[in-house]
């Protein structure tokens, strides 16, 4: 398997710590607000990512992280912490706002089919790990005490911009525009570890540390999580591409720091969902939600669909038009599933044939666009419906869009509009034999023929019996 690794700057084979187990960890939400739909692009193509490796053979172990905690808008303490800015918003507790949005994000999952990680863990869990990582910098010398708070030393690293190979004063958290800067820290760059002296003297959750009464920092919540589930050797770390800095930076440093040797060894990021006048996020108010597109009528799964089209290291633009085309699309292939008589054998020489398209597709840096035209070709292949049903449940052990479902689900509506139209037939039916028979009794046989006729021609014969007269349709 060739997949593009971040930090080599690379397509390269996939290598693992342990030959044929994969530890892997994602970056989860921060449950402040709905994740929308640029979001959740990530967590789709992660989901991919798993399924494949599964599919591949590897034993997967993921965990998540959901932070609930110490995510600032900055590393110099300044904007707003999110978690706040949510119970504010909604005038709830933090714990209340997390716990609201914690179940609103896996119930996005679901209904995307985004499998959820067997170990998922809220930063609040793990307030002594954080304090244990936190004591060890400090102890090696990788961090220092300023101002109240325990920051990271970035100076004594040999490189710092791992990721980059940008100047230092291109990426320096205290010069960005909008950020002020930050007078405890040594270097501009240094970044916050745990917190006793902020500027949101109302923090709501504080813990008991040897610094004070405080909270941690961002960026320890991940390593410390990874390493209390994961152990001490990484082999795929995952998350959106504005992760890479200073999130993603700041995790290898402190991880390889605490460590003393290499930690991660495969990164992989997925590029923004854009809209026409620029990248999709909840600062700008553009909050587009799976809700929301259910509103409007799409399921959730021609999201899903439209976004395996595109590459993950691709910018992915979306508009409605874009989201109507996949809609479009994902409708004829759910009929054409529809339409499979899956009676007979799967032809298994076939079936491998085709099922190695599918995964040499998947094994080039895990190309879904061409995953999905391999789906196509499927109902191309000149074979029985059989082979292709069992084409398309084994390429949706990784794709997930679930054609074959959606497929039952067509014919079960289908089945059930015919249903009335069939009571309709059998109600004229049965009022023409009763107008019949009257007519017979009447003695106006003419009539009676002529009912007859009548009846023959909507394709039902009659046969008078003892019991009465008894139909059939041809």
């Amino acid at each position: 398997m060739k997949l593009y690794n971040t930090l080599t700057h690379k397509v390269e084979e996939f290598k693992t710590h342990e030959p044929g187990k994969v530890k892997m960890y994602t970056c989860g939400p921060t449950v402040y607000h709905f994740a929308h739909i640029g979001n959740l692009r990530s967590y789709i193509m992660e989901d991919v990512l798993e399924k494949f490796l599964r599919y591949e053979g590897y034993e997967v172990t993921r965990a998540m992280n959901v932070t609930d905690v110490g995510h600032l808008t900055s590393d110099g303490d300044t904007g707003e912490d999110k978690m706040l800015k949510g119970a504010r918003r909604e005038h709830k507790t933090v714990m209340e706002i997390a716990k609201f949005y914690t179940d609103a994000f896996f119930a996005d999952c679901e209904k995307l089919n985004i499998k959820i990680p067997e170990i998922v863990e809220p930063a609040t869990n793990c307030i002594p790990e954080f304090i244990k990582m936190v004591s060890g910098l400090i102890e090696k010398g990788y961090a220092y005490e300023a101002g109240g708070n325990v920051y990271f030393d970035t100076s004594k690293l040999d490189d710092y911009y791992v990721f980059n190979a940008h100047n230092a004063e291109d990426l320096e958290v205290g010069v960005r525009e909008g950020v002020e800067a930050d007078d405890n820290k040594k270097n501009k760059t240094d970044f916050v570890l745990w917190f006793t002296k902020s500027k949101f003297e109302d923090q709501e959750l504080k813990w008991d540390s040897p610094w004070g009464l405080g909270y941690p920092g961002w960026h320890i919540e991940c390593s410390a999580i990874s390493l209390k589930h994961l152990g001490e050797y990484l082999d795929l770390h995952c998350g959106g591409i504005d992760n890479v800095f200073p999130h993603h930076t700041n995790e290898i440093a402190q991880s390889e720091a605490y460590l003393g040797h290499p930690w991660c060894g495969h990164w992989f990021h997925v590029l923004h969902l854009n809209t026409a006048s620029g990248k999709m996020s909840k600062s700008k108010g553009q909050i587009l939600t799976v809700s929301v597109l259910e509103e409007k009528g799409y399921d959730p799964l021609v999201y899903r669909f439209f976004c395996l089209l595109s590459h993950y290291r691709k910018s992915l633009v979306f508009s409605w038009d874009a989201l109507d085309n996949a809609a479009a699309s994902y409708g004829k292939l759910v009929a054409k599933t529809a339409a499979l008589d899956t009676d007979g054998e799967v032809d298994r020489a076939l079936f491998d044939e085709y099922r190695a398209k599918f995964k040499a597709a998947l094994d080039a840096d895990l190309n879904t666009s061409n995953a999905i035209t391999e789906v196509y070709n499927v109902f191309k292949a000149k074979t029985n419906g059989a082979t292709k049903a069992a084409l398309l449940a084994d390429y949706d052990r990784v794709l997930s869009i679930g054609l074959l479902e959606a497929a039952e689900k067509l014919k079960e509506k289908n089945e059930a509009e015919e249903a009335p139209a069939a009571g309709e037939l059998t109600s004229k039916i049965e009022e023409m034999i009763s107008r019949r028979l009257e007519a017979k009794r009447a003695r106006d046989f003419a009539t009676a023929d002529s009912i007859r006729c009548e009846l023959s021609a909507m394709g039902v014969d009659i046969v008078d019996t003892p019991d009465g007269t008894k139909y059939t349709i041809r």
